[in-house]
């Protein structure tokens, strides 16, 4: 049986929903994820914890052996169960530990904890079930396996990281481009928003996306926002005024103000 694993994402089957989408050990030892299966037949999930790297545009990078800077988070964490089997409308817990060494250095440590669904390879569709038929209708069965990770942040010590964002332009189709800057050693995690006040001194939200990092050790990120001025078409030039952007904590974090930046439209 042939087999295509897909990413998790909104043009993806997003039968399996994870809650949180994320975990952070700062001073806590335990976590929890859920697993919730929306589907309508029962699905397995198979669960290890993987290495990426964050590229300069957000994507991640499967890697074995740390860069510069780079402190996995893998060898401290313990994780059960190994795999799962969730009835339509159920859900499993999985549960984390961290095991602190003695004299563990400073600094952030991060793995990602991936769910990959597990193929079924039984019913009147599969290979082998053909096969038994003579070989009549004898083909290839493709299932789309759908996975999901979520980042596993280890803090030890003193964490510290300031942001700041730069390079802002307007390029072909609407979108905002901008460069987003981390100094330090921990991660940040946060909103970005970005409103135009025009010439009247009127002002309007026109993009925001949820939820962007710039992990350790990336000193920058690449982001390109969409625009939309309330009323206008998608990807319609915006008149004269000031685009202005923000970085923000999460709203369960505190809000608070990471970073700003400014554009002048003519």
């Amino acid at each position: 049986m042939a087999a295509v694993l897909l990413s998790l994402s909104c043009t993806a089957r997003a039968d399996l929903m994870l809650f949180p989408t994320r975990i952070v050990f700062d001073k806590q030892r335990a976590a929890q994820v859920e697993l919730m299966n929306q589907g309508k037949t029962a699905e397995t999930y198979r669960i290890n914890l993987v290495n990426r790297r964050m590229g300069a545009n957000g994507e991640f990078i499967a890697i074995d052996k740390p860069g510069p800077g780079e402190q996995f988070a893998d060898e401290l964490l313990r994780y059960s169960p190994r795999q799962v089997t969730i009835p339509p409308g159920g859900s499993q817990i999985v549960r984390i530990l961290l095991r602190k060494p003695e004299a563990l250095a400073a600094g952030e440590y991060r793995s990602h904890l991936q769910f990959d669904r597990v193929a079924e390879a039984s019913g009147a569709s599969s290979v082998e079930d053909l096969a038994k038929q003579g070989g009549k209708d004898l083909g290839v069965v493709i299932n789309a396996l759908v996975g999901a990770s979520i980042p596993v942040i280890v803090r030890q010590g003193e964490t510290q990281a300031s942001m700041s964002l730069s390079e802002l332009r307007l390029v072909p189709g609407g979108l905002l481009s901008l460069q987003m800057n981390r100094e330090g050693n921990r991660s940040v995690y946060g909103d970005l928003q970005a409103t135009f006040t025009t010439a009247a001194g009127v002002s309007f939200e026109v993009a925001k996306a949820g939820g962007v990092a710039v992990y350790v050790p990336n000193a920058s990120r690449r982001v390109q926002l969409p625009l939309q001025l309330p009323g206008t078409t998608p990807g319609q030039a915006l008149p004269a005024g000031v685009l202005k952007v923000s970085f923000r904590e999460r709203p369960e974090a505190g809000g608070k103000l990471l970073a700003e930046a400014a554009l002048a439209l003519p």
